[in-house]
């Protein structure tokens, strides 16, 4: 099953521009300037055909080979993203309980720095937009974290609204955008058409020989250039392999390429440039609205990873590594469309704290690499087990597509780690805070699991003893909703206990998620009938789809159960979660994941059960 829907693929390869590209397409605002701003590499005119140089060969190698070319044959259903690559990397190797839980803890924690990334992707692709003010004008530089501050309000604020309204535009604007900094680019080329002996690899090859540890510094700056690369992957779902693979070689590749060269020529004209090389490309009259274009154009790529992060977010809850959150749908139409209010508000908490603590984006820019790098490290590792597991290719084969990968990666990594005291260390405690978060709530559900089973009764044989003496039947149908099947719920042990009466017919459902994107109707169901008008009923839903639980038993009525609205009640255990000593976690990890619990959503919103029939039931559980 796809999510997208049909259309074009000249229109789907419009949107792949404006919402996969957008992240990577501002880049050319700080980049050149990040890599000679360093104050590491000399100012010579082999420098600057050297640095362009490896900038294009990165950008061919990490994003055209690796991503566009490799990565994005890697869908899972359809489906691409660092949680749908654990997914089928763990499936490769299910055979491997060991290296299946190592890989798992790796996957989980490069899907925690995402949040690490998308709290820096935002604060410094704006404040690198705005800062163009102060080439306007210097006297205007105490606006720039102001005005910065107030567009990310605004964003964040308009997230509730859902972005079906604006998101048509996004293709066009950020079209508009590659087309602005190619002919920028291109204004500059022709006084020193020169620059384009940069494509050659040897200007890249003789500046790593010649300054091997100059170049291994500056490739914690040139890692800027392809920064938003897993977004290739991450969007694969919603627009395909053809349309992003069309958009990037025909319209984003080449337009970056000539503005990273266009201010290549204009550094070797006047490196005075170096202070701000993109803004300095264009002429006076075109500054302000060159500066209002590219606010647009980072604001459309936070737009994008913002919402990855709700879509992330919610594949986390599904797989069981989140509690539950309030999630609301922003579209009828499209069911990908969603907001969830605490990540929106935590995420721009902590994008106003990382504008206000570096204040600008070169700043901004040390803190910026880490957790990208590590992410990209992490990708190309589980593609390893893809291709060699899943895809059944031999090992050589496997070793050499992945190796030379792994170690471009290991030398941009670790030359990012160099900024790890200089504020590489705060997209690390984001991602470490989450990935905690994330392993405590896992584990905490794991030991909950156990202490229930412990105490549990077998459904069966208590069914059989219930029903040697029946109690009072009354009409309708009581859901009763249980993390484990085959256990008796502790809603229908109250319920007996209280109210002394068993509805005529009684559904015990478990809802299951998997580790793929999709699970067709024709799959989402699981009855096992228990006599007296008692069934057991499993629903398996894949971490894209929708939990929706009175539609997926839709399919009942067909064996004389049907739910009526007036006549159907769902039954929920609302556990409380008491730390104890000894045994399970840490007690500090057992007090967090009790406070998760509790401030967890109500089951029943995630399920989409109608709220008026709901009755819930509490129980006490020691972990």
């Amino acid at each position: 099953m796809n999510s997208r829907a049909p259309s074009s693929l000249a229109a789907l390869t419009l949107g792949a521009i404006g919402v996969v590209y957008g992240d990577i397409g501002t880049s050319v605002l700080y980049a050149v300037k990040e890599i000679f701003g360093s104050g590491h590499v000399p100012f010579t005119h082999a420098n600057v055909y050297g640095v362009l140089s490896i900038i294009f060969w990165t950008l061919t190698t990490i994003v055209s080979l690796k991503y566009v070319v490799l990565v994005l044959r890697a869908d899972n259903a359809g489906e691409g993203g660092l949680i749908a690559m654990l997914a089928l990397a763990a499936n490769a190797v299910k055979d491997k309980p060991a290296l299946r839980r190592s890989l798992l803890v790796i996957g989980i924690f490069g899907t925690s720095l995402f949040y690490g990334d998308g709290v820096i992707t935002p604060a410094i692709s704006v404040l690198s937009a705005v800062e163009g003010l102060t080439v306007i004008s210097p006297a205007l530089h105490h606006y720039v974290i102001p005005l910065t501050l107030l567009v990310l309000l605004v964003l964040f604020a308009v997230q509730k609204r859902g972005t079906g309204g604006i998101g048509r535009y996004f293709g066009p604007i950020t079209l508009l955008w590659f087309l602005a900094v190619a002919a920028l680019g291109i204004s500059h080329i022709v006084h020193h058409p020169e620059i384009l002996g940069a494509l050659s690899p040897h200007h890249a090859l003789r500046f790593l020989w010649e300054q091997p540890g100059t170049s291994f510094i500056i490739l914690g700056a040139v890692v800027l250039a392809v920064t938003g690369a897993e977004a290739l992957y991450a969007d694969l779902g919603h627009f395909g392999k053809k349309p992003i693979r069309l958009a990037w070689f025909s319209v984003v590749m080449p337009c970056l390429t000539l503005n990273y060269f266009g201010q290549g020529a204009l550094l070797l004209a006047d490196p005075s440039a170096v202070s701000n090389p993109f803004y300095r490309m264009a002429p006076t009259w075109a500054l302000l609205p060159l500066v209002a274009l590219a606010t647009m154009a980072t604001v459309i790529a936070s737009q994008a990873l913002i919402s990855g992060a709700f879509s992330v977010t919610k594949q986390a809850i599904q797989l069981g590594y989140l509690p539950r959150l309030n999630l609301r749908h922003t579209s009828v139409r499209d069911t990908g469309q969603i907001y969830i209010p605490f990540v929106n508000w935590a995420l721009f908490t902590a994008i106003v704290l990382a504008v206000v603590m570096f204040k600008s984006s070169s700043n901004l820019a040390s803190a910026y690499g880490i957790a990208v790098t590590l992410d990209m490290l992490i990708t190309t590792t589980l593609t390893f087990f893809v291709i060699r597991h899943a895809w059944k290719y031999p090992l050589w084969l496997c070793v050499t597509a992945t190796g030379a990968f792994f170690l471009i990666d290991l030398a941009f990594f670790s030359s990012n780690m160099l900024k790890l005291f200089h504020g590489g260390w705060f997209p690390l405690v984001i991602g470490g805070g989450v990935f905690t978060l994330m392993m405590t709530w896992k584990q905490g559900r794991r030991l909950m699991s156990k202490a229930q089973q412990a105490e549990s009764l077998d459904l069966n044989g208590f069914l059989d003893a219930v029903f040697v003496e029946p109690p009072l039947r009354v009409p309708g149908v009581a859901v009763f909703m249980t993390a484990e099947p085959g256990i008796v719920p502790n809603a229908l042990l109250h319920n007996l206990k209280h109210n002394k009466v068993l509805h005529e017919q009684n559904l015990f459902v478990t809802v299951r998620s998997h580790q793929v994107p999709w699970i067709g109707f024709n799959e989402r169901l699981e009855v096992e009938p228990l006599g007296h008008d008692c069934w057991a009923v499993t629903i398996h839903y894949g971490f894209k789809n929708d939990p929706d639980v009175p539609a997926a038993l839709e399919p009942l009525r067909l064996r004389g159960c049907e739910l009526q609205p007036m006549t159907t009640s769902y039954f929920l255990s609302r556990d409380v979660v008491t730390p104890t000593l000894g045994g399970g976690m840490a007690p500090w990890r057992e007090k967090l994941f009790a406070a998760m619990h509790h401030n967890a959503a109500g089951a029943a919103a995630f399920l989409h059960l109608p709220a008026n029939a709901v009755v819930e039931l509490g129980s006490k559980v020691e972990i």
